[in-house]
């Protein structure tokens, strides 16, 4: 069941890319689904969320939008696509979220920046060179902030990925057949273990969603672990009352088995 992320950089041509691959491989794309499911869980309209992750949402839009939801909701998404297996994942933080499951290339598709203006205009119609410039530099400027507050990475940083592909210099056909070639490849075999392995990332982002949800839990911070079901919790709370309340909320989620709490009690005394 392969799983493939890829990063989504305005006109690199990673679109292209995910649906040959996708049809080439007999499987889905996972993409703008995740802008409807997390608008839903948050009681807010999908362009919102939309308008937000492109950088375009407003200064009252952005006081309504809960960053941290948002991050929340999305990662349980996208595990789970990935979890049931046979998508290949474009953007929505994937290649971060999904580079701890060996079986999963996390692949970069990137483009000069000249080419993807003249794409740009080409899309619409427009000759207006400096308004598709600063349409493509907006994008990447909220692809990057977005990365930075989400997952401490920087958005180009080339360690986290297996795969860079320049598709000025190598066709979509060619990129596709590269991507192929590297999921037939011993290091992205799928195995029991690795299964397990991206099965316990997907049930992490489950109590992590799960504790952002229950009002007695909200604002808990926690590390959370998860391995055959078994889930362990770990990092500071404020009292035992709130200890207990991460456990019950976290034994409470579909396919947690048990509960490992580690959690620790803030020492008040200190000050």
């Amino acid at each position: 069941m392969p799983v493939i992320a890829l990063t989504q950089g305005m006109g690199s041509l990673a679109q292209d890319i995910a649906e040959q691959l996708a049809q080439d491989l007999g499987i889905d794309v996972l993409q703008h689904d995740v802008a409807g499911h997390v608008a839903e869980k948050m009681n807010v309209s999908k362009s919102l969320i939309s308008r937000f992750r492109a950088g375009k949402a407003g200064p009252i839009e952005r006081l309504r939008v809960d960053r941290d939801a948002i991050a929340v909701y999305t990662a349980r998404e996208v595990l789970d696509a990935a979890a049931r297996g046979n998508v290949v994942i474009r953007g929505w933080g994937a290649t971060v979220l999904l580079h701890p499951a060996q079986h999963v290339p996390c692949v970069r598709i990137l483009r000069p920046f000249e080419q993807r203006v003249q794409w740009l205009m080409a899309q619409l119609d427009t000759d207006d060179i400096e308004t598709a410039e600063e349409e493509i530099r907006r994008s990447d400027r909220a692809n990057s902030t977005r990365m930075h507050a989400q997952f401490g990475v920087k958005w180009n940083d080339p360690v986290l990925f297996d795969m860079v592909l320049n598709t000025d210099r190598l066709s979509v056909d060619t990129c596709v057949h590269q991507i192929k070639g590297l999921l037939g490849r011993p290091e992205f075999a799928e195995t029991e273990a690795t299964r397990a392995q991206l099965q316990g990332l997907a049930l992490s982002a489950h109590v992590r969603a799960a504790l952002r949800d229950h009002a007695d839990t909200e604002g808990v911070s926690v590390t959370i672990e998860s391995s055959g079901g078994v889930v362990t919790l770990s990092g500071i709370v404020l009292d035992p009352t709130e200890r207990a309340h991460a456990e019950q909320v976290t034994a409470a989620v579909p396919g947690v088995t048990g509960v490992d709490n580690r959690l620790r009690v803030m020492n008040k005394r200190g000050g």
